[in-house]
């Protein structure tokens, strides 16, 4: 594909519209047309830089990102997820979980969508949450065979899942630090 006709700052403004539309309107009811229409592009430019409507959403997701877990080495597992957790915003995180609330119901009817973002957006945390946990075993912060090693981004998803069905909440960094501390390091040993 064509990905690099656009420019940085472009595709940026690209990936903004997007976001902004699918929390105006939802997955469903997003459209190329619609995209096209707000960002003044054609649907050809579009379709030349994203295959459809599950990659360039994923995408956009994946862009808005501003921190990721494969950059992260402190030198310690409880260090790492401390940087982690500074490293984010309350308020992004308050748009992130409703986009991906939505989402969430969007993958059922949308297989494509949800292969989408495995590939764009979970598999690359996963496997650089998977790293961070394999230095925490290397340097023997954590046993090898940790049962709970394998839940962990299960442990983490809950977090951001339960806290809003529990307590109508959105996760905080406050919440978040408190949980990875109460819940994730004790599960792992640390």
């Amino acid at each position: 594909m064509g990905r690099s006709r656009l420019t940085p700052e472009r595709e940026a403004e690209l990936y903004t519209a997007v976001l902004d539309l699918l929390r105006e309107v939802g997955y469903d009811a997003l459209t190329m047309d619609a995209v096209a229409t707000r960002t003044r592009s054609s649907k050809a430019t579009l379709y030349r830089q994203w295959q459809g409507k599950p990659e360039l959403v994923a995408r956009a997701l994946r862009h808005s990102k501003p921190i990721s877990t494969q950059d992260i080495d402190t030198g310690s597992v409880r260090g790492d997820f401390a940087e982690f957790i500074s490293r984010t915003d309350d308020r992004q995180m308050a748009q992130d979980s409703a986009l991906m609330r939505g989402l969430g119901q969007a993958i059922h009817g949308n297989p494509d969508l949800h292969q989408a973002l495995r590939e764009v957006l979970i598999d690359p945390e996963m496997t650089g949450l998977a790293a961070m946990l394999q230095r925490g075993v290397d340097r023997g912060e954590i046993a090898a065979d940790s049962a709970a090693l394998t839940f962990v981004p299960h442990m983490l998803i809950g977090a951001f899942v339960a806290r809003q069905l529990i307590e109508d909440r959105c996760v905080d960094a406050a919440f978040l630090s408190a949980y990875v501390d109460a819940v994730v390091l004790p599960a792992l040993g640390v």
